[in-house]
């Protein structure tokens, strides 16, 4: 990479790099394909590893391979959909050392971080914080505060936020082009920050999934456009948006009778309804024509396929 290297990392055999298989009928398949790689980062002596959820999402087979080059089989521990994390472990032994679990509060932007992925040297850049601010993903998402860096590393998924303590601040998730950095655009990586992970690992550990009642899920793909429009772009089949009748091209105009402009706006509208479950009413507008729906709200779990979840 033309990034400037990093000269001391004692983190790099703390990485690992995963390939997973996804069933071509999993809801996730259309979206984010079949064969899925990128990295992790051991968290604990039990072999516990922290990846980017999407990476193993409805796994069917889980492929571990430490930095010396060993590789084992592996199988999700769990998955939290309000983070984006995954959490897997090798089935066999995978020996290694850990990272420490740091905080991505420390950070500042202009700050100096490392960005690494398993595989040596050529996975390990310097990085500048470039941004901390709200993240929303048209995938029903959105996090506080994620942190946003640059120059981009050329393989994120799942890669390793590290501060200057050599602590894990948060894991890739995306590289976003056209991000306004001090009045220019530019291409940076976006990082979800640690931080969401550690109040849930145990619960994931024992449970598959965090313990809080699951937020309320449409099943659709929504677009902010720059005009403040937010389109829908994909609606998933026999899901809740689906039944209810919405379709692509429907731009939505207010949430239970309150405007939205903007995905964060609306996906909050529908969070603070209540749990999994409760009824959303979404007034769309459809070319000339504005509707009232009501989208009768579920747990999305229970439309993913368990995967390699043990």
């Amino acid at each position: 990479m033309a990034s400037q290297i990093i000269r001391t990392r004692p983190y790099l055999d703390a990485m690992v790099s995963i390939k997973a298989h996804i069933p071509e009928d999993a809801l996730s398949a259309g979206i984010l394909g079949t064969e899925r790689s990128g990295h992790g980062a051991r968290i604990r002596a039990d072999g516990l590893i922290a990846t980017i959820g999407y990476l193993v999402h409805e796994a069917e087979t889980v492929w571990i391979r430490a930095n010396n080059g060993a590789t084992v089989p592996g199988f999700v521990v769990g998955y939290d959909f309000d983070s984006g994390f995954g959490l897997v472990k090798p089935s066999m032994a995978l020996e290694g050392p850990t990272l420490e679990l740091g905080t991505a509060a420390t950070l500042t932007v202009g700050d100096k971080v490392t960005v690494a992925g398993c595989g040596g040297t050529d996975q390990v850049i310097t990085a500048e914080v470039v941004a901390k601010e709200e993240f929303a993903g048209r995938w029903e998402y959105v996090i506080d505060e994620a942190v946003f860096t640059t120059p981009p590393h050329e393989s994120w998924s799942g890669a390793a936020l590290i501060d200057g303590r050599n602590r894990l601040c948060g894991l890739g998730s995306l590289v976003i082009q056209g991000f306004e950095v001090r009045g220019a655009r530019q291409t940076v990586n976006m990082f979800v920050p640690i931080d969401l992970l550690a109040p849930i690992i145990d619960d994931i550990c024992e449970h598959g999934r965090r313990r809080t009642p699951p937020r309320p899920w449409l099943g659709v793909l929504v677009n902010e456009d720059q005009n403040d429009q937010l389109m829908i772009v994909g609606v998933y089949r026999n899901c809740p948006a689906d039944r209810a009748g919405l379709r692509p091209g429907d731009v939505i105009v207010r949430v239970n009778d309150e405007p939205v402009s903007t995905l964060a706006e609306m996906f909050r509208n529908v969070w603070k309804l209540g749990s999994a479950g409760v009824e959303v009413p979404i007034r769309v507008r459809r070319e000339a024509e504005t509707l009232d729906k009501i989208v009768e709200s579920d747990d999305r779990a229970v439309f993913q396929r368990i995967g390699t979840v043990q």
